[in-house]
């Protein structure tokens, strides 16, 4: 599979040889079990003993002829502190339990809850990294990720620029990116910046941005504008790739997919990983008994 290259003009220059594994089906299924296993959340909760620091003596009693007793006193058998006393009668206050002043939540958040365990093994999560930039070449899943992006503006898929790119400054560089795209994608490349609507504006995140044009680059390569969203092919992720939906805009410096076809095409357990996609498309279901024909 060949690719022409663009250049920092946004002209077609020559034509390059795209790895193996743009030919490879996108697996949609791995993807989105890797994205479910990176999740992460804050964990939060209440203090151990919030709300359980009085000196209530547990529940009260309705014996008869007891010191300290509530029988005949029309109270109920909650937890209780006494506030003062006199004799055997006592001014009680509810305590502890969530439905009297200063007592313990009923249900409150708890951290166990919010720790993602899921794990994800060596070749699915390079098998979902295939996937995921296999999609960056689709025009299918990049027209179904970005509504104002027809088949008709695409040029070249996948996206590849010579490396002299990144040496080019923050307006030069903004200036060869619409020349590539044009002026209608380059709008979704460059990223919108919105005014979030409703109470969330008021508690730290007033803007949306969204996630515009990722530039991957080679090992050695060091952009020297910083507009868009930069990643090395050494630390380039599924959720960089594929967060939010497959197909997301990318450019790739000629040096990345060369390194990126050295990473992933001549992985030792590249083999093993195809051996894998073909066991799950021809497993069965679990139970499921085949009947020989006679």
């Amino acid at each position: 599979m060949k690719v022409k290259m663009f250049d920092i003009e946004g002209k077609k220059t020559k034509e390059i040889e795209l790895p193996k594994f743009f030919s490879e089906r996108i697996r949609e299924d791995i993807v989105s079990k890797v994205l479910e296993a990176s999740k992460t959340r804050h964990p939060y909760a209440p203090s151990l003993v919030a709300g359980k620091q009085h000196s209530a003596s547990g529940i009260v009693r309705h014996a008869r002829r007891k010191w300290r007793t509530a029988y005949g006193k029309g109270i109920s058998r909650v937890p209780r502190k006494i506030m003062s006393g006199r004799g055997t009668q006592f001014n009680w206050v509810g305590a502890e339990i969530a439905s009297t002043r200063g007592g313990r939540r009923a249900h409150p958040p708890k951290v166990i809850s919010m720790i993602n365990t899921k794990k994800i093994n060596k070749r699915e999560m390079n098998l979902a990294l295939i996937s995921a930039v296999n999609a960056t070449a689709n025009e299918n899943k990049i027209t179904k990720r970005y509504s104002r992006i027809d088949e008709k503006d695409i040029k070249e898929l996948p996206i590849v620029v010579e490396s002299k790119i990144v040496s080019l400054k923050t307006k030069d560089l903004a200036k060869s990116i619409k020349k590539i795209f044009g002026d209608k994608i380059s709008e979704i490349a460059f990223g919108d910046k919105k005014i979030r609507s409703g109470k969330g504006k008021r508690r730290g995140r007033r803007y949306k941005n969204s996630a515009g044009m990722l530039l991957v680059v080679g090992k050695g390569e060091k952009p020297q504008a910083k507009i868009f969203e930069i990643k090395n092919t050494q630390n380039l992720n599924v959720n960089d790739l594929a967060q939010g939906g497959l197909g997301r805009l990318t450019v790739y410096t000629e040096n990345a997919i060369k390194e990126l076809g050295e990473k992933l095409t001549n992985s030792p357990k590249l083999g093993q990983i195809k051996e894998l996609g073909e066991k799950l498309n021809n497993s069965e279901r679990p139970g499921r008994v085949v009947q020989e024909k006679n």
